[in-house]
Formats: structure tokens, sequence, C-alpha cells
């Protein structure tokens, strides 16, 4: 059953009581940070931390991943090891071609490891090979996570007036995750003091079509559950068209009427997935 992941919560590595606080704000996704919100001086001591991070968070409910530094870093191979050993889920950054993934599944599985990965996109290099990266499914590819500081710093393009420049570059990180079934996280928002900003932003990447957006504060989870969370509405929709399909009098039927409205079979296959997800979410 695919479930919703609406909120991605980034958590420092180096910082113990968000850790703690973590576990408890119901994001669905948590992700303990080794790479940016960490320094240099602090790499070593921060991957100590991942054994008690996902024991901190086993009750959680929230898939726990980690962000690893990247494979040629002086850190990533190590923090691909513990990883591998204790998260649910890697994730990797700045992913430009699909021969990181291919490198990163093989250091996996030479620690044993099957957990899935989910694939940052940062650079333009990495939007260029986007159709590469996003076809490497055999790689245990669950998801492309869009990285748009790095990316609005690469094209040398601003990311404010509603992300005018970075829409297109975000639709095609949709994209490519619908053509292979992968799951697509919106970017972090930065002013967390924001919460006008972030709705308007959260809007928009609801509207792109992604699932859920990555966070860096614990007061915008509810946030995000409340923008990319199916709406009551949404709902008593989806189980309306559920009811009308398994009347017996549409038995067989290809498309209906309802409420005025013509209503195919996808219709019906789209309703019991929301319907299936927000189960799963306890929504």
């Amino acid at each position: 059953m695919r479930r919703l992941i609406r909120s991605a919560l980034f958590v420092p590595a180096s910082k113990p009581r968000a850790i703690d606080k973590a576990a408890h704000v119901g994001a669905d996704l948590l992700i303990l940070d080794l790479e940016d919100s960490v320094g240099p001086d602090e790499k070593e001591e921060a991957r100590a931390t991942v054994d008690t991070a996902m024991d901190v968070w086993s009750a959680s409910g929230a898939i726990r991943t980690v962000r690893v530094n990247a494979l040629d870093t002086p850190w990533g191979a190590a923090d691909l090891r513990i990883a591998a050993q204790l998260a649910d889920a890697v994730i990797i950054p700045k992913v430009e071609q699909v021969g990181d993934l291919h490198e990163v599944r093989s250091a996996l599985s030479s620690h044993g490891s099957s957990i899935p990965i989910w694939a940052m996109i940062e650079t333009p290099l990495g939007l260029m090979n986007l159709p590469g990266i996003s076809g490497a499914t055999g790689t245990g590819l669950a998801g492309l996570i869009a990285g748009t500081n790095d990316l609005a710093k690469e094209l040398r393009c601003s990311p404010d007036h509603d992300r005018l420049a970075l829409v297109p570059h975000l639709a095609q990180i949709v994209c490519a995750a619908r053509a292979r079934n992968l799951y697509a996280l919106d970017s972090v928002y930065n002013h967390f003091r924001d919460p006008k900003g972030f709705r308007a932003e959260a809007e928009q990447g609801r509207v792109l079509g992604f699932d859920g957006k990555t966070l860096i504060h614990p007061g915008q989870v509810d946030l995000a559950h409340l923008y990319f969370g199916p709406t009551p509405a949404e709902l008593e929709r989806a189980a309306r068209i559920v009811a009308a399909f398994t009347d017996p009098e549409n038995a067989g039927k290809g498309v209906i009427s309802l409420d005025g409205d013509m209503v195919e079979r996808l219709h019906l296959e789209a309703a019991r997935a929301l319907l299936s997800m927000a189960g799963d979410n306890d929504i």
C-alpha cells in the first residue's frame, strides 16, 4: 500500500534536542541530516548519533531516513555504512547521473542492505539527466526530492517572486517521478516564521503535483499536512465515487454520472488509492 508522505522533516544530526523533539511532531518522514546542516569538524560526532536517533524515532510512526554525505567526500562511505545498518531509507544529495545511484546501491548491498534510496535533485546536471536517474528503479529508488537552495545557486536565479524561475524545473522533477511511480517531494521553505509564505509555496507545490514538502522546522509539519493531505471534501468525494461504482445498477459500466459529472473507472482507481492512503496515515 502506498502511504502518504506529506511532510519530510530535516533534523540536524549535531543537535540532540532537535532529534528528541522530532520523535513527537508527527512527520511522515524524518531525515537525520549528516550533510549540509553539519559542519566539517562535526561530521564524525554527528555520525555517532545515527544509532540513537533511529532508536528514538522507532515509535514515531515515521519513515526514518539519513541524508548522507556524497560518496566522493571524506565522510560518505562511513555515513552510508551506518545508514545501511540502521535506517529505513537513505537520502543521497546532489544526484547528477544514474551512476551515482548504482554506486550507492552497490555500497549498500556490500553491507547487506536493501533499504530504498531517495535522490535529491539539486543541480542543472541532475535536471538534465532526470530521465536516466528516475528510470533507475532497479537500484531501489523510491523518490525524488527537489533541492532548490542549491539549484537556484547553480542556476544563478532568484528563488523568490513565487519561484517563477524554478517552476519549470520543479515540474520536470514531478514529471520524472510520475513516469516511474516514484514519490516527489518539494523543497524546503527557509522562512520558518512565515506561515503565510509557507502556505503560498505549499499550495504551489501541490498544484504542481508534489506529494509533500521537505521541512526545516517542526512547526511546519502540521501546515504541510494541511496543504498536502486530502481535504475532507476530497475524501467524501472519493467515497461517493467508490459507492457509486459499487451500486449494482452500475455494475460493469465504464462511465457513470455522479453529481452532474461524468466519472470514469480511472477516477474510481484514484478514489480507492486516495482512501487507502488516507486510512494508512490515520487521516
